[in-house]
């Protein structure tokens, strides 16, 4: 989003160094070729003609874009509360304001602009030292229709501000995020009671928020609509906390647990029972939970219950012996199992048995995991998988890929094999024949070669999207006449780090004009 926009109207303004620094140049794009109707011709011409007069005047015509971005941080960075003010005066229907690292605005400019913008509907404040409660408390009391608040890394910022801004808005607020923040039990208490249009809540690295703030919080019954909750390297959310939120905000659909110490498995299976309409649970770097406490949870969650991702939990590891009632849960759709060092063979046995209906999986990063553990896993699932992601699984081959193919071709539409270095030709083989709908497909770091990748160009009922073959380097300039023939469906191809060689390269995207080559 650009820095500047006219606010006379109603808009956006956004002040943010770092965004005018890095995201004001704008990336270079491979001009993309289209093909117009003769009739059209003469009205393109035109337009492009008028096109071009707008552009010259806006050349000649003064602006910021012409200064250096080094500038413009600069100018961005020293904004005080009195250009705030003067942005307040001018501009009453201002919609949204983004601050961040902003170290001269303070809460009188924040006031400023509360009370002469009432229709803001969002608000973000990022890396703001000088903000502190009194602009929060303007803000919430001045501005009726506040929809969205992110308040993050200021420093100053406390239980009055939040609290004041959420008890004064709680009538329009549905999405409040607060992170990094020196505030107590006592404004989540606040949230709890007064929240009663939050939908959508984000509480980030809060370590002086204890399991009481987030018990009160969610016993207070005032987030009878929240639908999406996310919470990160928060030590008060404790299987207590988690148990009271499910109980208590019975519209939750989504939940994201990360970093998260004290969540175990002691109350998985009262959470489940409680959340009766949660339909997606993200748990990441919460290693006391184990697969244990995962197959409670799926022993009695909702039918409504789609999706889990378990990422990074070190507590997820086989077990000696599964318990004497496996769950049988056909309503879970997708399942990611991501970089968890301890899941092997064993366990994805038990979870093919016990998710027949998957569609999605994710099961990065697990490097022990064999074709042993993979084939119950297809060979149970009944609904047809459509989306595999099995990067880094380093000990699968093509026996795996023939199977999958063979059992799940029809509906497979993205496959990713990045990294699985005992991948040959032989899959690419299976794929070519096998598979009719499948539109993304990453090869990346796979051992697959020019006679792979002539099989797969030759495969007429594939419409490929977006292909890579980055790191495969037995991929050369053979490959090219093959890739060069590749349906026009394709998209994206990603040729880095192999032998192919630039001026081949060169050569392909005159062959491929229509396709983005990253080379």
């Amino acid at each position: 989003m650009p820095p500047f926009h006219d606010y006379r109207d109603g808009g956006v303004l956004v002040l943010e160094p770092a965004a005018a620094l890095f995201g004001g140049v704008r990336s270079r794009k491979r001009a993309r070729v289209t093909a117009v109707p003769p009739c059209a011709f003469a009205e393109a011409v035109e337009e492009e003609v008028t096109a071009a007069s707008k552009r010259q005047k806006r050349r000649e015509a003064p602006s910021l874009d012409a200064l250096p971005d080094e500038c413009l941080f600069e100018i961005l960075r020293r904004v005080t509360d009195a250009g705030l003010a003067e942005i307040a005066a001018g501009c009453p229907s201002l919609a949204r304001l983004d601050i961040t690292g902003c170290p001269l605005i303070t809460d009188k400019g924040l006031t400023a602009v509360a009370q002469g913008c009432p229709d803001l509907k969002a608000v973000t404040i990022e890396a703001c030292p000088g903000v502190a409660d009194e602009g929060l408390k303007a803000i919430g009391r001045c501005c009726a229709k506040l929809q969205a608040v992110n308040i993050k890394n200021c420093a100053h910022v406390g239980d009055q501000g939040v609290s004041g801004l959420v008890c004064s808005a709680a009538a329009s607020l549905a999405k409040v995020r607060l992170q990094g923040l020196s505030i107590t039990d006592a404004s989540l208490a606040v949230i709890g009671y007064y929240g009663k249009a939050i939908t959508d809540l984000t509480l980030a690295r809060l370590p002086t928020v204890g399991e009481r703030g987030f018990w009160v919080m969610a016993n207070a019954l005032g987030l009878q609509k929240l639908r999406c909750m996310s919470v990160s390297s928060c030590p008060g959310v404790t299987d207590l906390a988690l148990a009271s939120i499910a109980k208590f905000c019975p519209s939750l659909k989504q939940l994201s647990l990360k970093k998260c110490s004290q969540v175990s498995d002691g109350r998985l299976k009262d959470f489940a029972e409680s959340a009766m309409v949660l339909e997606s649970l993200q748990i990441e770097e919460c290693n006391k939970v184990t697969l244990m406490g995962i197959l409670a949870f799926l022993l009695n969650c909702s039918p409504k219950f789609k999706a889990l991702s378990l990422v990074k939990c070190n507590g997820i590891k086989d077990i000696c012996s599964a318990p004497a009632q496996l769950p049988l849960c056909k309503s879970l759709r997708s399942l990611t199992i991501k970089d968890c060092p301890g899941f092997t063979d064993a366990s994805l046995a038990v979870v093919g048995m016990i998710c027949p209906q998957l569609e999605n999986v994710d099961l990065s990063g697990l490097g022990a995991v064999t074709d042993n553990g993979l084939l119950p896993l297809i060979k149970s699932s009944e609904s047809g998988l459509v989306h595999v992601d099995l990067n880094g699984c380093e000990n699968l081959t093509d026996a795996t890929v023939s199977a999958l193919v063979k059992a799940h071709g029809s509906s497979l539409a993205r496959l990713s094999l990045e990294g699985c270095s005992k991948i040959t030709d032989a899959s690419l083989f299976a794929i070519s024949e096998g598979c009719t709908d499948l539109a993304e497909l990453d090869l990346s770091n796979c051992m697959v070669s020019d006679y792979g990748v002539a099989v797969l160009a030759s495969a007429r009922q594939l419409k490929l999207r977006v292909l890579s073959l980055s790191g495969c380097l037995k991929v050369t300039q053979k490959s090219v006449p093959f890739l060069g023939s590749m349906s026009a469906s394709l998209e994206g191809l990603n040729l880095q780090f192999n032998f192919i060689g630039n001026h081949n390269i060169a050569s392909l995207e005159k062959q491929l004009w229509w396709c983005d080559i990253l080379a």
